[in-house]
């Protein structure tokens, strides 16, 4: 694959505030029309990472997005790139019909029909005011406003913080339905990791600015297995060095990590692993300090 086919190419990508290290070495590659889940603890570098993916702080080291520098060919990037934070942007004075006039003002790739039957299926009026809508109401405006955009990358930063369990499915089924496609690639960071599962092609694991795992979601499914053992199977199943044990009412649950499956079906019943255990026995359940420069 050429590097203009190429999402995101990141290469020895490093950031640093002060003596922290936000971003130390990291590598990431991302093709089009993958999903890829970023997860990491609290102060691993996945906001640092994303605002260098997305143009809006300087980094050293190599990192081409689109087939373009970040830093500096933001404008032109930002033609192709669609972001939808934590935290809503949208001003609280703003009337709904007046954000549609506005991104269909700004951005030459908004297509304010799409938009428009986007909110249909919602209980969002035209004529209310961002600051009159629920959490909820404020990311699906948010989300229809994006949906509309003809980019060919979404990034997704914590997107359904705040939300309750049916706004958080409404919000990934109409990602997955009404936006994504083979031709788009779809970057999304979260704590709920359960719940993207189902959506993700690829994973990756940051950790200390660095990508401690990274692989498809083909291979992770075959790579990392659980089994629930009875107790005649636990010293079997110790003796193949398992990744995790913990205990599950009153029985033995076991994380492996490349253990064929039919090795480890006589001990118990077999099942894919969750991506929030893995993560857990690979980060050893530790959220990680910040990373300070050594003197040479």
């Amino acid at each position: 694959m050429s590097e203009l086919e190429i999402c995101i190419k990141a290469r020895g990508l490093r950031k640093t505030y002060g003596a922290t290290v936000a971003l130390d070495g990291l590598d990431l590659q991302v093709a089009p029309g993958r999903i890829l889940g970023l997860i990491g603890p609290n102060g691993a570098g996945k906001s640092t990472a994303l605002n260098a993916f997305l143009g809006l702080t300087p980094y050293e080291g190599e990192l081409r997005v689109l087939g373009r520098d970040p830093w500096t060919e933001r404008n032109e990037l930002m033609n192709d790139v669609c972001f939808i934070a934590d935290v809503a942007v949208l001003p609280r004075w703003m009337k709904v019909s007046q954000a549609l006039d506005y991104v269909q003002g700004v951005h030459p790739r908004f297509d304010r029909t799409k938009a428009e039957a986007f909110l249909a299926r919602t209980k969002i009026q035209r004529k209310s005011r961002v600051r009159e809508l629920s959490k909820g109401m404020v990311t699906q405006l948010h989300l229809a406003l994006v949906m509309a955009i003809d980019a060919k990358l979404l990034v997704l930063d914590e997107p359904t913080l705040g939300l309750d369990l049916l706004y958080r499915k409404s919000f990934y089924d109409s990602l997955l339905n009404d936006y994504f496609d083979q031709n788009r690639t779809i970057l999304v960071t979260t704590h709920q990791v359960e719940e993207v599962q189902h959506i993700l092609t690829d994973l990756a694991f940051i950790n200390h600015g660095r990508i401690v795992l990274g692989c498809a979601m083909e291979d992770f499914e075959v790579r990392y297995l659980e089994v629930m053992a009875p107790p005649e199977n636990v010293a079997a199943a110790r003796a193949l060095g398992p990744l995790a044990e913990r205990q599950v009412f009153g029985r033995s649950l076991f994380l492996f990590d490349g253990v064929p499956r039919e090795k480890l079906a006589g001990l118990g019943e077999v099942r894919t692993a969750g991506i929030a255990d893995v993560f857990v026995a690979v980060m050893g359940g530790e959220a990680p300090a910040p990373r300070q420069e050594t003197a040479a």
